[in-house]
């Protein structure tokens, strides 16, 4: 579909909506600040979906109209910008910024790439390197932008087996993606998800809970797809022979040293990270928040003279674009559950269907997003606050319910514009890379896989974790 269609249907549904919610005697259950936050819902979602604008803009405008229409507080709309979630985010970036700064990344790079020795653990240790990023780096396209010289200098040194680079090309994008859950600051939509179920039900989802959720899943679902990119995309004969990747050759693509003695500034980062980890995982036992946590630890990296990096150029690498979308979109949610639009919205769903369908409709509905709403955080945005009335209504857990839709939203590899990092590894100047159809091949396998494996945990594992399906 074009985008002059795309952006004709979609306005044709946002105005045939709002002209219906207009009509006073058309669903007579919906009060004035429902319909107000159901157009204006309706209006940005289309928004999002048919039109180039920028999704910030289509989230402050729709915030805006909620606050000039009354339907939410200027304080609401205004204070989402000082929830605790978009502090931590803030601070994790300017960690992120103390690590790329030092070269830890290489350094890490070598040291596991380098143990390889066939084509299966080169895919396998790969996959491994990058989960671990999730716990240095938030958001996937940070994560997509430090691991891209590391995918240069594998590719460089395969470049005699042009299926193996093909193959790493698709690998490093698909474990990103799908990684991410592992913790809470993996992507933007886990914190919007986390305002949604704290404003909703007064559940909170701290670091530690979700990393001990998120990250059984992270290694599972990253591993499995590693095979997955591995099968379809390289045959027998790519798979056999040995591998050997030097510390050399990777270093060829990095400004700072892969290997040898440590900098005195590498070891303050290295050990600032694991402390902050360890702090985060540890909140149960010292009650600090992870938003604290992540300050202390970001005024360390940028100080004069224990950190690596300087405040001012560890604050221009925050994406402050994200920041404001969360924002926004946080008060659209407010608007959805304190008007009573979400629950009028899921009224008219089944009430008597079971646990497990449920949370089939949930994550298969969450899988297949990606197609209509590109943004992650956008499909965060319109699903969670919907599932989470749904699954009160329907006697599931919301967190459990909100926790899958938010996993099954992180497949997103069907077209190269699905995703940031889909769309970096796509077009890699001088080196072969995946086409539309090598993704199609792996989004038939991954899909159902993925979507399966999050039931799985939804259902089986989750609840010996703590977290049950049923309220």
């Amino acid at each position: 579909m074009t985008l002059n269609l795309r952006l004709a249907a979609a306005l044709c549904a946002a105005l045939s909506l709002c002209a219906l919610l207009a009509v006073p005697a058309n669903f007579p259950a919906l009060g004035g600040d429902a319909r107000l936050t159901l157009a204006v819902f309706a209006l940005a979602t289309c928004a999002w979906i048919g039109t180039p604008i920028d999704d910030t803009y289509i989230a402050l405008g729709a915030g805006l109209a909620l606050t000039a229409t009354g339907v939410i507080s200027s304080d609401t709309l205004f204070g989402t910008l000082g929830d605790a979630t978009v502090w931590l985010l803030i601070c994790a970036f300017v960690l992120a910024a103390a690590v790329a700064r030092t070269g830890l990344a290489g350094r890490a790079a070598a040291f596991l790439v380098g143990g390889a020795r066939t084509v299966r653990q080169l895919t396998h240790l790969t996959t491994a390197a990058l989960v671990v990023t999730a716990f240095a780096v938030p958001a996937t396209s940070g994560r997509a932008a430090l691991a891209l010289p590391v995918f240069l200098a594998l590719a460089k040194a395969l470049a005699d087996r042009r299926r193996l680079v093909v193959m790493l090309a698709l690998l490093f994008p698909t474990v990103i993606l799908l990684s991410a859950v592992a913790t809470l600051i993996g992507a933007g939509a886990h914190l919007i998800t986390v305002s949604v179920l704290w404003e909703a039900t007064g559940d909170r989802i701290g670091f530690t809970q979700w990393l001990l959720l998120g990250l059984p899943l992270a290694v599972t679902s990253s591993h499995l797809a590693a095979e997955a990119v591995l099968l379809t995309t390289t045959r027998r004969a790519d798979r056999e022979g040995s591998v050997h990747i030097t510390a050399e050759e990777i270093q060829r693509h990095s400004d700072r040293p892969v290997t040898g003695p440590w900098t005195q500034a590498e070891k303050r980062c290295a050990l600032l990270l694991a402390t902050v980890v360890a702090l985060w995982c540890s909140e149960p036992l010292h009650h600090v928040s992870p938003a604290v946590v992540a300050l202390i630890g970001a005024v360390v990296a940028s100080s004069p003279a224990l950190g690596t990096v300087g405040l001012k150029d560890a604050l221009k690498t925050v994406p402050w674009s994200l920041l404001l979308f969360m924002a926004a979109t946080m008060a659209m949610g407010v608007a959805l559950a304190d008007s009573g639009a979400a629950r009028w919205l899921v009224s008219g769903l089944p009430g008597h269907v079971g646990p497990a369908v449920f949370l089939g409709v949930v994550v298969a509905v969450s899988t297949a997003a990606h197609l209509v709403l590109q943004s992650r955080s956008a499909r965060s945005s319109v699903l969670v606050p919907l599932v989470v009335a749904a699954a009160v209504g329907a006697g599931v857990n919301p967190v459990t319910a909100a926790l899958a839709s938010t996993a099954a939203a992180g497949f997103c590899h069907t077209l190269p514009a699905s995703a940031k990092p889909v769309t970096l590894f796509s077009d890699v100047p001088g080196v072969p890379t995946y086409t539309p159809r090598d993704l199609l091949r792996l989004s038939a396998v991954l899909a159902p896989l993925t979507a399966a494996l999050v039931l799985f945990f939804a259902t089986a594992v989750w609840p010996l974790l703590g977290v049950p399906v049923t309220r």
